[in-house]
């Protein structure tokens, strides 16, 4: 019951009043109308309940202020004050274990940040910093909303605010389901992970018509901000989809993978893969060559539970891997070079994906197993001109500043600076071991010799046999697979096949780790 209005008018006993309360529920899930959620899925879009009935646990979800509606006036908002106010907020659980959410619901002013939505947003993110849980966030939304001015600008500051204040304490997932626009675009970029959907999720500061007015370049919205060019180009998304279903269900995985909070370790599974269980393949996997690919994820495969592993940005500076899996059912996090992409070497998007990567893990208390084949650095001028030494050491500092149990496995070639910044026992890497088709050294055998014997080369009757006889010589005395080993820089050589085993028992030595980092407001990483 209502009145001239449109606000409830209420009844005179308790069932009534409780019959229009159920009323006023049952108006506040379907939503605005069935039109606009006719439109919300000629887009091939889910609603926003839709969306999150996906995400959590069957019967889990409690909503959080569903009743709420703006107070704003003006612009004719004072005719339309529907509940929720464009955007669902609530907890329940994934797996067993509380999650918070909130979903814009695109049907409700295009899913726009008004002050009462921003309130909405602010409290449930307090709420899941408050109760140490992750907070998975479900976009779809067009941005501020003009009609309430400089209020609704305000209420991302607030959420800006919260990403960082809750960084590094609880998992927080972005998940673009619809358009992102503008200064909204920053508080995706401030979580741990990104998920889109192809073709009805795009991310952009200035969208196309301003990109094309300013510059004259002329582009469409997915051209510009689509999951595919955030996923291969940008490297601001991490992982795209086809469509909803698939994209949520992996958000689910990914949260299997992650702790509560700081403070708690990742969930540990009952392994059915033994722990003892040979990797054979391995011995045929990597050549013995180093200057034959072979393709990383393989060796990854063979090495983890039952082969299964996450990997991230897997489309994004292909040259290095990065990955969640688990090793005797506890979560690890593997940085492994990538033969087949550049050869693996170091360039500058490898270095900051790889950062992230290892800050992400140390903060959440996941260890980390980093797989070398690394040839050096990738040299040129627009390596040199971008900034290789600036971004090359925010992989540096990740490393030396990381805290969990760190094990470095040295697969084949280990070259210059690249092989010290990829967890080398000298920058504090636990344990190191190596297999005998490792080469470590300052550089290859083929530079070296031309920079030490280049007077004897060029001296030479033959200079290419002298050539040929300098590098073998080079390779027996400094390169051999034991010269490490000897000097201590490595913990022992390994059998390839035993690797899982070795990592499993290390790991597990490791497991009570405890290391403290200086007295310090935070460090000043190199940007």
């Amino acid at each position: 019951m209502t009145n001239l209005e449109g606000a409830p008018v209420a009844a005179s006993d308790v069932r009534g009043r409780v019959a229009e309360l159920q009323a006023i529920r049952e108006q506040a899930r379907r939503g605005p109308s069935e039109r606009a959620t006719e439109a919300q899925k000629a887009k091939g879009k889910l609603t926003a309940r839709e969306r999150i009935e996906l995400l959590l646990d069957e019967g889990s979800f409690n909503e959080v202020e569903p009743l709420r509606r703006h107070r704003a006036v003006g612009f004719g908002l004072e005719a339309k004050k529907p509940y929720t106010d464009g955007v669902i907020t609530g907890w329940g659980t994934v797996h067993g274990r509380t999650v918070f959410t909130y979903a814009h619901d695109f049907r409700i002013f295009g899913g726009a940040l008004g002050e009462a939505h921003a309130t909405k947003i602010h409290k449930i993110m307090d709420m899941a910093i408050a109760a140490g849980a992750p907070l998975v966030s479900l976009n779809d939304g067009a941005g501020a909303r003009i009609q309430e001015g400089v209020s609704a600008l305000a209420g991302y500051g607030g959420i800006f605010q919260r990403n960082t204040r809750a960084s590094g304490v609880i998992p927080q997932i972005s998940v673009m389901l619809g358009p992102c626009a503008g200064g909204a675009a920053y508080s995706p970029a401030l979580t741990d992970f990104v998920f889109m959907v192809r073709e009805t999720s795009q991310m952009f500061i200035t969208g196309p018509d301003v990109v094309q007015a300013v510059t004259g370049e002329k582009v469409s919205q997915n051209g510009l901000g689509g999951a595919d060019v955030h996923a291969e180009t940008s490297g601001v998304c991490h992982f795209a989809y086809d469509d909803e279903e698939t994209c949520l269900e992996e958000v689910r995985y990914l949260l299997s993978l992650l702790p509560q909070n700081n403070r708690e370790n990742p969930p540990v599974v009952e392994p059915a893969d033994a722990v003892d269980r040979r990797g054979e393949a391995l011995l045929d996997l990597v050549p013995a060559d180093g200057n034959r690919p072979y393709d990383m994820r393989k060796v990854i495969e063979e090495i983890v539970d039952d082969g299964e592993y996450l990997e991230i940005h897997e489309r994004w500076a292909t040259n290095i891997i990065c990955a969640l899996t688990r090793l005797d059912g506890a979560v690890v996090g593997i940085i492994a070079n990538q033969p087949q992409s550049l050869a693996g070497v170091l360039d500058i998007e490898a270095s900051e994906k790889s950062a992230r990567f290892i800050q992400m893990c140390d903060a959440f208390n996941i260890p980390l197993v980093t797989l070398l084949d690394v040839p050096g650095f990738l040299p040129g001028v627009d390596q040199e001109h971008g900034g290789i030494i600036r971004h090359g050491a925010k992989m540096l500092y990740a490393y030396c500043n990381a805290t969990v149990p760190r094990i470095s496995v040295i697969l084949r070639k280990a070259y210059g600076g690249a092989y010290i910044v990829m967890d080398s026992q000298s920058i504090g890497a636990d344990l190191t071991y190596a297999w005998p088709t490792n080469e470590i050294a300052v550089m290859g055998a083929e530079g070296a010799a031309n920079v030490i014997f280049r007077k004897q080369i060029a001296g030479a009757d033959d200079p290419e046999a002298m050539r040929a006889r300098m590098v073998k010589e080079y390779k027996s005395e400094l390169m051999h697979p034991y010269y490490a080993a000897e000097r201590g820089l490595v913990d022992d050589v390994i059998d390839p096949a035993a690797t899982r085993e070795v990592l499993i028992r290390s790991l597990a030595m490791l497991r009570n780790k405890h290391a403290d980092l200086p007295s310090r407001k935070h460090g000043n990483p190199p940007q």
